[in-house]
């Protein structure tokens, strides 16, 4: 096993369509993990979600989030980020954003269409400030 380098973890959660488990906390402080579409924009990881959402209203009682992307063969490798989220409901940088990752995971043909599903009322751009990484590859090596 051996640690990434900020530019190995950078090239692996940015490469293909991986998508991250995201954990925020409930309420009652139990955790909560999904799966979700993000970038990363320099220092901070994008992504968007609904407001209502289980995401959406964990992030916007408490901020902090930590999003693993893994590969799941072997010799496997995991990146660790953990965040604190800022929160807008600014509709043209939502739907910058909503377009940029519907490129991403569903191809620059489907840009608009995704900015639109995911930029509109009801949603949430979340933009969180990468304050620790841990980055491993070769796990089973």
């Amino acid at each position: 096993m051996r640690k990434m380098t900020e530019q190995q973890w950078r090239a692996f959660v940015n490469y293909g369509t991986r998508t991250g488990k995201l954990s925020t906390s409930r309420a009652d402080g139990s955790p909560h993990v999904t799966p979700v579409w993000f970038l990363l924009d320099g220092d901070d990881i994008v992504f968007t979600t609904e407001k209502t959402g289980v995401k959406g209203r964990n992030l916007a009682r408490d901020g902090r989030f930590a999003l693993c992307v893994d590969e799941d063969r072997p010799p496997y490798a995991f990146v660790l980020l953990q965040a604190r989220a800022a929160i807008s409901e600014e509709p043209e940088g939502m739907r910058r954003w909503g377009g940029l990752l519907g490129a991403r995971y569903m191809g620059d043909d489907r840009t608009e269409e995704y900015a639109a599903r995911n930029g509109g009322p009801g949603n949430l751009l979340v933009r969180g400030r990468i304050d620790k990484v841990v980055a491993f590859a070769g796990i089973a090596d």
